[in-house]
């Protein structure tokens, strides 16, 4: 028998249509998500540290973005770990790696005690492992599964510390206020993993030494063995075991000769710093945003504009951008159907957490118990609790 799991990951993904609203799982409406065409948003919520505003363009045909914002408490044995989660899981090559992420990685972390680097790191390494399990139970009958991966940004606030761990070339931008002008500056939090940056193409240099071929321009672009851009992600067992890259697979995803040791990492790189008073707004975004949009101009966006639908705002200024490189206006981008519109834009996750200096010091002691996950699983708020 297959497991709900399973079955959840492999089914067909968010399919929007119409304009309208996506229910609350306990029926009060709180946790709503709108959907309008191929545009999901959560425009304004409380999360345990302020409030959030979240949004998801699709553009595949299956969306292949997933994301989750949980808060509350992050251990049922310690309950002074209590907070804000965030994850934007951007799959490629097909969405079952990202589903899975999205179903496990948040379990893996409420499994420790407290919270910690080596707590994230375990995490990652365990939902990889999980991963990499159901690759070799379904490697027979669907052996394309072995070419399929996510890259991993994830933002945790607890107890004043913000963790920031990242796998892939999503990104995560605070937005802090300077001393001296009182302007917002943009502060990128996480290291990126993509063969573009001459920094990763030299670890991986370092890392394979005897193969002249570990990096390649390809189409004007440096990508991994000629096959993928990015150095690190969760899945892509096809460059992790050796095992994996061979027939059945589909011929482009072989290599010519057999590796001893994985090509791809699924470490994260990991970022811990204490909040401070200065800091104004954090903004997670899969790599789709940031093709378009730089950090100052994200940053400036949400000092400027109102908070609610925030998220909404930022994408919509990707678009723009999008539309304006291939010289056409947005509202004939906007009729662009998923799958051609990939060709336009990717998949875009935007989640912005703004930061309430009363939830930050503990002067705010009403923890709002929130479990919502962009586009196409339905969000829910629980309600509030006393930390």
């Amino acid at each position: 028998m297959v497991s709900a799991t399973i079955r959840r990951i492999v089914s067909p993904c968010w399919r929007p249509s119409d304009t309208g609203e996506v229910s609350s799982r306990n029926g009060d409406g709180s946790g709503r998500g709108r959907v309008n065409g191929l545009l999901w948003s959560k425009d304004l919520g409380r999360h345990a540290n302020g409030e959030f505003s979240m949004a998801v363009i699709q553009a595949n045909n299956l969306l292949e973005d997933q994301s989750q914002l949980e808060s509350g408490p992050f251990s049922s044995s310690d309950e002074s770990a209590v907070g804000t989660f965030v994850g934007i899981y951007d799959g490629h090559g097909g969405p079952e790696a990202a589903r899975f992420v999205n179903e496990r990685l948040f379990k893996h972390i409420k499994k420790n005690h407290g919270m910690s680097a080596h707590v994230i790191n375990e995490a990652f390494f365990a939902t990889e492992e999980q991963f990499l399990s159901l690759v070799e139970r379904q490697w027979l009958h669907k052996p394309q599964i072995a070419s399929v991966g996510a890259c991993c940004l994830v933002g945790i606030i607890c107890n004043g510390e913000l963790f920031i761990a990242n796998a892939g070339d999503s990104r995560a931008v605070l937005g802090r206020m300077t001393e001296d002008t009182k302007e917002i500056k943009a502060v990128q939090l996480s290291a990126e993993h993509n063969a573009s940056l001459e920094c990763v193409r030299e670890e991986l240099r370092s890392l394979h030494p005897d193969d002249p071929q570990i990096v390649v321009m390809k189409h004007q672009v440096w990508r991994v063995k000629g096959l993928i851009q990015v150095s690190r992600s969760l899945g892509d067992a096809y460059l992790k075991k050796s095992e994996f890259n061979k027939a059945p697979l589909l011929a482009k995803f072989r290599l010519s000769e057999p590796f001893e040791k994985p090509i791809l990492k699924a470490e994260p790189t990991i970022l811990v710093q204490k909040l401070l008073p200065q800091d104004q707004f954090l903004i997670f975004a899969s790599d789709g945003l940031w093709e378009h949009v730089s950090n100052q101009e994200a940053v400036d966006i949400v000092q400027s504009c109102p908070r609610n639908g925030v998220a909404k705002k930022l994408i919509k200024t990707a678009l723009c951008e999008a539309a304006k490189k291939r010289e056409m206006r947005y509202s004939d981008l906007k009729k662009i159907d998923r799958g051609v519109r990939r060709h336009f834009h990717d998949d875009i996750t935007v989640i912005v957490l703004y930061l309430d200096s009363s939830f930050l010091t503990g002067a705010n002691s009403r923890v709002p118990l929130v479990s919502i996950k962009g586009g196409g699983d339905v969000g829910y708020e629980i309600g509030i609790i006393d930390a």
